[in-house]
């Protein structure tokens, strides 16, 4: 049987002469000798087909998914019900082989989904204009502080510590590149410190960044927010949302958001071990010139009949690369339409019920967990769908024991917030039941 990479000695030599060279070393001949690795890839003999696929096979399988635990684990990505039409729809062949939309009249359906996701995201979050998204949410952020920079000519970035703070580092690692500053508010009782938010915005200010609810579950007081990032003209206020909250919470276009991102994975994506996902970004109309990406418009053709064309397109496919909006902002396609299937399969009933159901569950679970006095609330807030509670135990052991039980733990803060030890971040979506909160309680108020 032929190896899984079927290329011979014969075929090798036969490429080699079609180009010129004389061995494969040849084509590494502008790679400096002192920088060369001197030795053979650590790498396993090769293998053929059938070997392959039986060693894949048995990898995944150490894995597990939530079909087989009860998942509270969220942190930024969340097991929510999706509905089997969602699957149906995206996996029509009309939809999943479509590519770029450069030519309207052979891409009207992908004009089309296009068209509607962006309508549905500006009804759910308050905005004027939404575009076609972007890579995830963190990406998201980093592109509404590209924005806010290029608006305001300013290179000063404040961001709040309760943003997610993986999205955080995506910003950090862009904005060096960019030349931006970065500049951190702490959090107080879980929420921005207000103050210190207070003493940080100047002129030089481009945007003020938050997420409500934030990365501990908390609602933030975005009406104060707003008003210190206000305070100075020209700078942006930018929120970041779980699009599954405002099913019951304001729209931050209604509080005085510019610019609203978010990630929206919880909108018919499934986990899928970590994406892809979806970025979502918003801005009221005088800002839409200089919103990443494309928007996509609705028109009549020369027979009158509704069509679709893009609309406005600044980016480096279309203009010149030098004054593009962005030069990352690639779509996630698939995921966008899936967006789409959902929110309007759900409508404005359906999403306020997940969003209830979720906020009603997790406090549930909080009374549950921390009714023993075991377990403490690290913070007195409000809160959506996902809290924080500590304990003398680490966290480590916990999620150990939660896994032989078939559970899928909460989320260790300590990672990135060292001062909030022992510290679990649980989240809970409207498909947990209540005997599988009352199991997780249990089995916690069990561990030693």
């Amino acid at each position: 049987m032929y190896p899984y990479i079927p290329n011979t000695q014969e075929d090798e030599k036969r490429m080699l002469e079609a180009i010129g060279a004389n061995s494969i070393d040849d084509l590494f001949s502008d790679i400096p000798e002192n920088i060369r690795l001197k030795r053979e890839l650590n790498l396993n003999s090769s293998m053929s087909e059938t070997e392959v696929s039986k060693d894949m096979i048995k990898l995944s399988q150490e894995n597990k998914s939530i079909n087989e635990l009860t998942c509270f684990l969220g942190a930024g990505a969340y097991d929510h019900y999706i509905p089997s039409i969602v699957g149906h729809i995206i996996s029509k062949s009309e939809f999943y082989t479509s590519y770029t939309p450069y030519q309207p009249e052979v891409s009207q359906g992908t004009l089309q989904y296009v068209f509607e996701y962006q309508t549905l995201m500006c009804n759910l979050t308050g905005m004027d204009v939404s575009n076609a998204s972007l890579y995830d949410g963190g990406t998201a952020i980093a592109e509404a502080a590209f924005m806010a920079s290029n608006i305001t000519r300013r290179d000063q970035i404040v961001i709040s510590k309760t943003v997610n703070p993986q999205a955080r580092e995506v910003l950090k690692t862009y904005g060096h590149l960019q030349g931006l500053e970065i500049v951190e508010i702490k959090d107080e009782d879980g929420v921005t410190n207000l103050d210190e938010l207070r003493n940080n915005v100047t002129d030089k200010t481009a945007a003020v960044i938050v997420q409500s609810p934030n990365f501990f579950g908390i609602i933030e007081d975005l009406k104060s927010i707003e008003e210190i990032a206000h305070s100075q003209k020209k700078t942006l206020f930018v929120t970041s949302v779980d699009p599954i909250s405002l099913g019951i919470l304001r729209a931050p276009g209604s509080l005085g958001a510019d610019v609203v991102v978010g990630e929206g994975q919880s909108l018919g994506i499934p986990l899928s071990f970590g994406g892809p996902y979806l970025g979502f970004i918003a801005v009221n109309k005088r800002h839409m010139r200089k919103l990443p990406g494309r928007i996509v418009g609705q028109t009549l053709d020369k027979d009158d009949k509704r069509s679709y064309v893009l609309t406005l397109q600044a980016r480096e496919q279309h203009i010149r690369r030098e004054k593009a909006t962005s030069n990352i902002c690639s779509n996630q396609g698939i995921n966008t339409l899936a967006a789409a299937v959902y929110l309007t399969t759900l409508g404005k009933k359906g999403l306020r019920e997940v969003a209830l159901q979720a906020t009603q569950k997790a406090h549930y679970a909080f009374k549950e967990i921390t009714k023993s006095g075991k377990y403490k609330p690290l913070f007195d807030k409000p809160f959506f769908k996902e809290f924080v509670v500590t304990s003398d135990v680490p966290v480590d052991d916990i999620n150990k024991k939660l896994i032989d039980e078939r559970i899928l733990g909460g989320y260790s803060l300590e990672r990135f917030y060292p001062q909030y030890k022992n510290a679990i971040l649980y989240a809970v979506t409207e498909k947990r039941t209540k005997g599988e909160i009352d199991k997780l309680s249990s089995v916690l108020e069990g561990i030693k």
